[in-house]
Order: structure tokens, then C-alpha cells, then sequence
């Protein structure tokens, strides 16, 4: 928990490229969040890029891979946003949470008793739900709860923002505030 007594949420996804529609929902999900009495944390796409590869054999451990462990070992709860890129989530994210076995001796191992929030993007509905249970699968796998409302995107039937940037489809504007709503009161 923050030492503001707030409850802490990290979320970590996106691509290479700065405000991907991943990246902006997973902002979305934390700025709901914040809106509930949250703090939050982001590791974006460009941040987890910068990331190198996750190597079990070596235990030295760059700034911000340190930076990325320590989140997540304090946070309350967690979101997750990749794109679907032929039926599963990105490497880019799959480096990042591969890097969080630095939490497996941790007393709270993982993500254990957290609730995850689950954010995909994807050209089509098919991408989307391979997409989001192969997420799901991961975070069971790390003791996480998953929430049930999982946010997806089908990038070729859905515009989610609008010129301005903010979400613009109602649907899933709706989709974003229920998955905050499940975090804080899981975290609670």
C-alpha cells in the first residue's frame, strides 16, 4: 500500500511506439482508478523496450528493471494491457513479466491476492480472446485474480478515442470503468 494509505496500481503495457491504443487503455483502466482513490504507476511500451532480456542465469538487474520489480512487489493491484499478435500477448510484455520471477522467494510471491486487470488490443475479436485468455492463463499461473471483466479492442471494428485522445466508443469507456470499479474493490 502507498504511504498515503491509497491503494496502489501498476499497470505495464503497450508497443515500441508511444501511446499505442494499448498503452492509452491501460491508462485509461489507472486514471479510472485514480478517479476511485487510487495512486498509480505506468510502464509503458518505450519503458519495457528499454528493458533488456530477462536472463534467469544472471541476477545483476538494470535501474529499471529494479524500478519495474519494486512496482510490482508494492503495488495492490496490477494491469496488464498487450497487443494480440498472432493469438497471443507481445514480447515486450512477456519480457517484463518474465522479469517478475525476481518475486518468486517474496513473501507475497508473484501476484498473490492481487486483482489484474487484463487489457488487449487486436485486429479482430479472434486475436482479442486468445489474446486475453493466454493473459489470464499467466496471471492464474503468478497467483494473480484476474478480473472478470477483461477490456478488448478489435482495432479494425472499433475506434476507441476520438481526435482528442479521450475514449470515445461507449462500450468500451464502460468496459474501462467496470474493470476499475473490480480492482479497487478487490484490492479493498
Amino acid at each position: 500500500m502507498a504511504a498515503t494509505g491509497r491503494k496502489t496500481v501498476v499497470g505495464l503495457g503497450g508497443t515500441f511506439r508511444q501511446a499505442s491504443s494499448s498503452e492509452r487503455i491501460v491508462r485509461a483502466v489507472l486514471a479510472a482508478c485514480e478517479r476511485l482513490g487510487a495512486e498509480s504507476v505506468m510502464f509503458d511500451g518505450p519503458a519495457l523496450a528499454r528493458l533488456p532480456h530477462y536472463n534467469p542465469e544472471d541476477p545483476a538487474r538494470t535501474p529499471e528493471q529494479q524500478a519495474l520489480v519494486e512496482a510490482i512487489r508494492h503495488a495492490d493491484a496490477i494491469v496488464i494491457g498487450s497487443p494480440g499478435y498472432h493469438g497471443g500477448y507481445s514480447g515486450l510484455v512477456k519480457n517484463a513479466v518474465d522479469l517478475l520471477e525476481d518475486l518468486r522467494a517474496d513473501t507475497r510471491v508473484y501476484f498473490d491476492g492481487r486483482p489484474v486487470g487484463i487489457v488487449v488490443t487486436a485486429a479482430g475479436w479472434q486475436g482479442c480472446g486468445t489474446t486475453l485468455s493466454a493473459l489470464r492463463d499467466v496471471v492464474h499461473a503468478m497467483r494473480g485474480w484476474p478480473t472478470p471483466v477483461g477490456v478488448t479492442v478489435n482495432s479494425v471494428e472499433q475506434r476507441p478515442f476520438d481526435e482528442s485522445g479521450a475514449l470515445a466508443d461507449p462500450r468500451i469507456a464502460a468496459a474501462v470503468e467496470a474493470q476499475a470499479a473490480q480492482i479497487m474493490q478487490f484490492a479493498a
